[in-house]
Formats: structure tokens, C-alpha cells, sequence
């Protein structure tokens, strides 16, 4: 992936100025060619990327066009979203996509460098926050945020999993300047050293905080879901890119829409494309873009999400990573709005798919929904050996997460899953009677 990474980067900075950007163009039938800047592993991010790359839409969108030009795509692969910043105030980079706090800075560092640029759509976003997620080593004894005074946290400085630390932290009473270690990490780096005890917990966006759940080499301690804060990955685009081709810009914004009605249409098929193109476990990334999923795809730039970006402001600049940003002449939904026509309005009012319980049964294309958690117990227990993954929502949050790696709380005749120890106990505390059992346990006593 790093290599992946570097070489693209590499190859973009050998290329002459007048090969990126679409700048190739100085008459009828030349060449244009449109750079791309994606994260395939940032799963939340593939109806712009990995998706996208894979169906070929926004090839055969600018095919459509029949302007007398020949139209190439460079996909050019990152594993954060500061490099494609990086790229795009080089003028190398023209679309990219990454996650909220990554976009400030990239419409911040852009103005400074005298190279605007414009939020135009939203990919995939999580109207409380559960994008981001802290884990711990599986044997640690953390149980809850306030467990982390004084202990090493690695995070991606800059990034929505910082973010979401941050505000964490301030919500505790810690001090997110002295009360932790933070280690700067890139999301591969910081996994190591958790599995190596290099550092306590890892913040992290997706998919690493699954990834590592689903491998056993972590567990969650706090889902980001708690900040019920809306958090997002979207797309950008240089802004003297939109204005000279506004019709490829709304080529791009018409292949997203169709890679997200994709998605959303087939969510398994697509679940196991990004899975081929990344390498990543099909079950992990259906964690996330599943039909229940914690993240909603819709490119429509919806009035919460522009408001939780102005709250981020202020996260980062107490981070001394930005001065004030101007949210409102950043965000320009003038491109997404002409590409989807009549059917933005509907977008913009939609809501995500209302939290459930799936069984991926082996062998199938399909998943199984149920109810309840503990209906899908009851399946679990009876197909022993046949299932794929289950996922379940935590009981308060409604964040997604492995029915296997779940906390379990019995009240009752009630089976309630949760993500962390911490929303568990909250439940408990405010229920007595209730307590935490085992998933073994679980499934024995809904069978």
C-alpha cells in the first residue's frame, strides 16, 4: 500500500506541469488528462475512489462528453489525505476525496498557497460520529477513555480519528495536551505498534479499527458515535480546475452518483470489489458500507454536515494546525447539484437506513437481517459453521460492530450488544439487574 503510494506520488512530481490537470488541451482531439487523488484502503471514500476505479463510470462519462477530446484518467493512490492536499496546491492533483478535518486543511492550505479549493460532494458520513473508533490491545486492561491518563496514543495528527480523539478527551476532563502521549503516526505505523505494545491505543478512521478488531489484534474502547457528532469523507476539486472543465467535474459527480446507487443497490458485490482492489477483508469493508453499515453514501452536501465542518474549525485551531476557515465559500455544491438534477432534492433529505442485525451466510450473495440482536442469536446458534460474519448495533449508539467481538449485556430476557465496555456499563448502571455475559454465553441463552 505504502509502496503503492510513494510511486504515485513519485510519478506525479516526474510529470511535466502541462500533463496534469486537464491542461493538455490546445485544441480539437488533443489529449486531457484528469488526476485523481484517492485512498483505496479509506473505505469510506470508494464511490469517489476504489468503487469508482473498479465499475470504469467516470471513464465512460467523459467518453459521453464528445467534445473532440481524448479523455484519460490518472488514479493516483494515497494513504492519507494530507499528500493529496499536498499534490493539489502543487497543481498535480485535480479531484480528490478524504475525510472531514483532512478537507479544512486541505481548503485551508490551499488559500494560503494561493490554490483555492472546493468542497463539491460527500461520499460516505455518519450522522453521530461512528466513522472513527480508539482500540486497544485485546489483552489490555483499558476499559474506558479515562484509562488513557498518562498512557501513548497514536493517531494520524490532522486526521477525523484526531479529531475524534480530541473531542473525546476534552468530553473525559483530560487534558489533550498533557494528559496523554500522542504519537504522530500514519494509520499502518500506528497498528504495529499497538500489536508490538509500542503504544497503548490507537485512534484511527476506517477501516483500520475494524480491520483490526476482525483480525483479533484489537478491541474497541471508545466508539466515536458517543460525540453524537456528524462526521463525513467528501471530494474536493482544485477550484481553477472547476471552472476550466466543469463539464468533466460534472462527469466525475455523475459517475460517483451512479458508483453510489451501486453501492447502495448491490452492497455485497460491492463490498467484495473494494475488498479484490484493497486487499482488505470483504467482511471488514461490508462493516462499514453495508446495507446497515455504519457509514450512509450519498454525495448530496447536506446542511449537517456543513455544520459539524464549521465545529471542526475550531478543533483545529486549538491544534494550532489552522487559522480561521471560511466553511461557507469552501463548501460549493453548484457541480453536484447540475450533475444530479432533479434528484438532489430527494438526496438531501434522505436519511441513513435505520440500524439492524445481518448475518452473511457462507456462500451467499446476500444477507440476512433480523429484528433484534437476539433473533440473530438465535440464527447464529443454529447455523454453526455456516456464517460468513454477523453484525450487530451497539444498543445506544447504533454503531455496527462483530457480533463475536461485541460487549454483551443480559437484562432480562434481553441480549443487547454494545461497541466498547464503557457504553456497556453505562446501560448496566442504568439498569439493575443488567450485567455483561460472554458471546458464548449469549448464544446459549437465546438458543
Amino acid at each position: 500500500m505504502k509502496r503503492t503510494a510513494v510511486a504515485a506520488s513519485t510519478a506525479a512530481l516526474l510529470l511535466p506541469l502541462s500533463a496534469c490537470g486537464g491542461s493538455t488541451e490546445a485544441g480539437s482531439g488533443s489529449t486531457v488528462t484528469v488526476t485523481v487523488g484517492y485512498q483505496s484502503r479509506t473505505i469510506n471514500t470508494v464511490t469517489a475512489g476504489t468503487l469508482l476505479r473498479s465499475l470504469g463510470s467516470f471513464e465512460k462519462q467523459l467518453n459521453s462528453l464528445h467534445d473532440g477530446h481524448t479523455y484519460k484518467v490518472d488514479w493516483q493512490d494515497y494513504a492519507t489525505g494530507a499528500p493529496i492536499t499536498a499534490q493539489m496546491t502543487a497543481g498535480k492533483v485535480d479531484i480528490g476525496s478524504m475525510g472531514d478535518f483532512p478537507l479544512l486543511l486541505n481548503a485551508a492550505r490551499g488559500k494560503q498557497l494561493g490554490r483555492p479549493t472546493r468542497l463539491v460532494s460527500v461520499t460516505g458520513y455518519n450522522l453521530r460520529g461512528g466513522l472513527n473508533t480508539v482500540v486497544t490491545a485485546p489483552g489490555s486492561k483499558l476499559t474506558s477513555l479515562q484509562d488513557l491518563k498518562g498512557k501513548k496514543v497514536s493517531t494520524s495528527v490532522g486526521s477525523a480519528a484526531d479529531g475524534t480523539l480530541v473531542r473525546a478527551l476534552q468530553r473525559a476532563g483530560i487534558d489533550t495536551d498533557k494528559g496523554i502521549s500522542k504519537l504522530n503516526q500514519q494509520p499502518a505505523v500506528g497498528a504495529s505498534a499497538l500489536s508490538s505494545g509500542g503504544v497503548d491505543a490507537l485512534s484511527q478512521f476506517v477501516a483500520w479499527p475494524g480491520l483490526l478488531a476482525y483480525q483479533g489484534k484489537a478491541k474497541a474502547l471508545y466508539d466515536g458515535a458517543q460525540l453524537n457528532l456528524p462526521t463525513f469523507h467528501g471530494v474536493t476539486a482544485r477550484e481553477d480546475f472547476a471552472k476550466q472543465h466543469p463539464a468533466v467535474l460534472e462527469a466525475f459527480l455523475k459517475a460517483q452518483a451512479k458508483a453510489t446507487d451501486y453501492l447502495n443497490a448491490h452492497p455485497v458485490a460491492a463490498a467484495e470489489k473494494v475488498a479484490k482492489a484493497t486487499g482488505l477483508p470483504a467482511e471488514v469493508v461490508y462493516l462499514y458500507n453495508g446495507a446497515h453499515g455504519i457509514a450512509t453514501f450519498d454525495p448530496a452536501v447536506k446542511p449537517q454536515l456543513v455544520s459539524a465542518l464549521k465545529q471542526d474549525v475550531s478543533v483545529l485551531k486549538a491544534a494550532k494546525l489552522t487559522g480561521d476557515i471560511d466553511v461557507d465559500s469552501f463548501v460549493d455544491d453548484q457541480y453536484v447539484k447540475k450533475a444530479l438534477g432533479a434528484s438532489y432534492a430527494r438526496r438531501l433529505i434522505a436519511t441513513p437506513a435505520p440500524a439492524a442485525s445481518e448475518v452473511w451466510p457462507k456462500g451467499s450473495d446476500k444477507t440476512v437481517s433480523f429484528k433484534s440482536a437476539k433473533e440473530l442469536l438465535v440464527y447464529v446458534g443454529g447455523h454453526q459453521g455456516a456464517i460468513r460474519a454477523a453484525y450487530v448495533p451497539d444498543a445506544t449508539t447504533g454503531t455496527l460492530w462483530f457480533a463475536d467481538k461485541a460487549v454483551w449485556v443480559a437484562d432480562g430476557n434481553q441480549l443487547l450488544p454494545f461497541v466498547t465496555p464503557a457504553t456497556a456499563q453505562a446501560y448496566i448502571a442504568a439498569h439493575g439487574g443488567a450485567r455483561t455475559v460472554s458471546y458464548h454465553v449469549a448464544l446459549e441463552r437465546a438458543s
